[in-house]
């Protein structure tokens, strides 16, 4: 029997809350080197505020946000608690590289300059060698022509695939993605759902919030189902969308929500 690889992030118990709204209500989730993990459910049930947290873009009151192994180190508690070193928060950010719904491309920069700007300032690469791998990686997500382009002179699709693109470009142990396909025309979508299976068939771990249940079926090796801040089921994706076993996830799949 194999064994499970260690997980690169690891959620215990997290508890998160915006003043007397309790968004997320004790939740646990585990991204073991090499799998994909996807976060579907209705909106408002707490995806991309439990991706937020993972990436320590938002503070949690309370429980455990552990990367590879070490614990995110908290001061103070409830409402106040922060973490307490900036350092390992650099650190855990710059390994967790995150895809957002709505690129946030920079639009005074050329698609080149998008991919290799944060490799040259955070990592201190070599400019000439962050653009021959952005140049590469542009390639890869199928864009290699628009390197020098400026975001508004791409599709919505182009575009994301740019975001992917400066995303791999810091060589993240894990890549987050925020709904990377809600934004897009159903022609456009496809073209990001290719570059997203293309990686997950790569081995990378991957956590995804996603509204495409077709795309959560096919790239995941793990399906997380949340409903109203809990984890209401969880597991291999053929069980949860072949023989799901609660009426809210069954409600939910016949329903056909779009988070």
């Amino acid at each position: 029997m194999t064994s499970t690889p260690s997980p690169v992030i690891e959620i215990r118990d997290l508890h998160k809350a915006y003043g007397g709204l309790e968004v997320l209500k004790g939740v646990d989730l585990s991204a073991p080197k090499g799998h994909v993990v996807s976060l579907i459910g209705s909106s408002g049930s707490g995806k991309s505020t439990l991706l937020r947290c993972a990436n320590l873009l938002e503070d949690s009151q309370s429980g455990d946000v552990v990367f590879e192994g070490e614990p995110v180190r908290w001061r103070g508690h409830g409402g106040h608690r922060r973490p307490a070193d900036a350092a390992q928060v650099r650190r855990i950010r710059t390994n967790l590289s995150m895809v957002f719904q709505q690129f946030n491309l920079w639009a005074h920069l050329t698609i080149l300059q998008n991919v290799t700007e944060a490799p040259v300032v955070v990592l201190k690469e070599d400019r000439a060698e962050a653009e021959d791998r952005g140049r590469e990686l542009l390639a890869k997500v199928g864009i290699g022509d628009k390197a020098n382009m400026y975001p508004a002179q791409l599709s919505g699709g182009q575009q994301q695939r740019a975001a992917i693109a400066r995303a791999l470009a810091m060589r993240p142990r894990a890549l987050l993605f925020d709904e990377p396909t809600s934004a897009l025309d159903p022609e456009l979508e496809q073209e990001v759902v290719r570059v997203i299976k293309a990686l997950a068939e790569e081995g990378r771990t991957m956590v995804l919030v996603t509204h495409d249940m077709n795309m959560a079926r096919d790239v995941s090796d793990h399906v997380v189902f949340l409903h109203k801040g809990k984890v209401e089921e969880e597991g291999p994706p053929d069980t949860l969308f072949g023989a799901p076993r609660t009426e809210r996830l069954r409600g939910f799949l016949s329903a056909g929500q779009a988070a």
